[in-house]
């Protein structure tokens, strides 16, 4: 099986899913958009994961390969290939599959919950009534066609989506751990302005182990069952 995830910046890797996938026993592959866009064959690849980064899924002229990168998504997609999109992720798979990203009232930085959105599917992934998750936009997005919203806060209504039983985007990070948390502050400190959902470095950074695990173990039920095909 095969694993392959598409990566926007340097700082924002695949955190606590690269030990997910390879103890499910994919081979990971990356297309670093920064530095390389080549891109697989839908047909070569089993799982996609579509990273987070600082750009806009509506700055194509800044980055050009975001337009070959919608459709690939897309082509992945339409394909039935287990696809997760996080943060910049599932605004791209939103963007690729019909729907609309733009700014949200507020930005979300640092830890703050996210609830479930009751559904009448029980096909759909049966997420946490509330979890503490860490979040770090400032876009969000409307929900693409056959889309079924799964998770909401209070700072910004759709938090997650999912599309089947085999597409789901995240707007939030349950991938990060300590390293990963401390490489975003390194690289996009000058975000943490004052402002109701944004924490300070000290807040955000002073998160216990036992948070950091929650996330990482939620990630790894999403990843189970979009590797189950639901």
């Amino acid at each position: 099986m095969r694993a392959h995830y598409l990566q926007h910046v340097p700082f924002e890797g695949l955190g606590s899913i690269e030990a997910w996938l390879e103890n499910a026993g994919y081979e990971i592959t990356c297309t670093p958009f920064y530095a390389s866009e080549t891109l697989p064959g839908v047909e070569e690849i089993d799982l996609l994961v579509v990273m987070g980064g600082p750009m806009s899924v509506n700055d194509e002229i800044d980055y050009p390969w975001l337009v070959n990168e919608k459709k690939f998504i897309r082509s992945v997609v339409e394909a039935g290939k287990p696809t997760l999109g996080i943060c910049l992720g599932a605004q791209l798979i939103t963007a690729a599959m019909g729907g609309r990203v733009f700014l949200n009232p507020v930005k979300e930085i640092g830890w703050f919950p996210v609830q479930a959105v009751a559904s009448s599917d029980n096909a759909v992934f049966n997420f946490p009534e509330q979890a503490m998750v860490f979040h770090w936009h400032g876009e969000t997005f409307s929900l693409p066609p056959k889309a079924i919203q799964i998770a909401k806060s209070a700072g910004c209504e759709n938090q997650a989506f999912q599309i089947g039983r085999h597409v789901i985007g995240l707007q939030f990070h349950l991938e990060t751990t300590p390293d990963s948390a401390q490489a975003i502050v390194a690289h996009c400190r000058e975000e943490l302005v004052a402002g109701e959902y944004i924490q300070t470095e000290q807040d955000l950074l002073s998160a216990p182990q036992e948070r950091y695990q929650a996330i990482n173990t939620l990630m790894g039920q999403i990843l189970e069952y979009l590797h189950k095909g639901g």
